[in-house]
């Protein structure tokens, strides 16, 4: 059986490859940024990752059982457009406040944080979903 007839085993593989891929790329990003050290940011971007996994798996679901419902098939520009918006939208709703803690900076600090990650993430998320597409097909939502 193919990986996209298995969906929650798709989702997990998914999610955790990403979420990797991002705690290195949100810890580089943030020691450019932020006054931390290595291990302070290394342990933000996991910490930020749990969350953020957390709202992947319940994000992709919605969206799979939303795109299963549409018309048309496929993830053309503008679905896939779609989907790192709404994703990272709902992030930044969970994460600015942690952000604003985490680094004892004000909210508007922190937002300015989290702009430039949302940016780097909202590349890295569309081309990370394109290329799982390619990788391993797309989920039968979509097809």
């Amino acid at each position: 059986m193919a990986l996209h007839d298995r969906p929650a085993l798709r989702r997990i593989l998914y999610a955790s490859s990403f979420e990797g891929g991002g705690i290195l790329m949100s810890t580089a990003l943030l020691l450019l940024m932020a006054e931390t050290s290595a291990g302070g940011s290394f342990v933000f971007s996991a910490l930020c990752s749990t969350v953020a996994m957390l709202w992947n798996l319940a994000f992709n679901a919605m969206f799979e059982a939303w795109e299963a419902r549409q018309p048309t098939r496929g993830r053309s520009l503008a679905r896939r457009s779609a989907h790192a918006l709404l994703f990272e939208a709902g992030l930044l709703l969970a994460l600015l406040p942690i952000t604003a803690w985490w680094f004892a900076v004000p909210v508007l600090t922190a937002l300015a944080f989290e702009a430039v990650l949302i940016i780097a993430f909202l590349i890295y998320t569309w081309a990370f979903t394109w290329a799982f597409d390619r990788l391993f097909g797309l989920p039968a939502s979509a097809r």
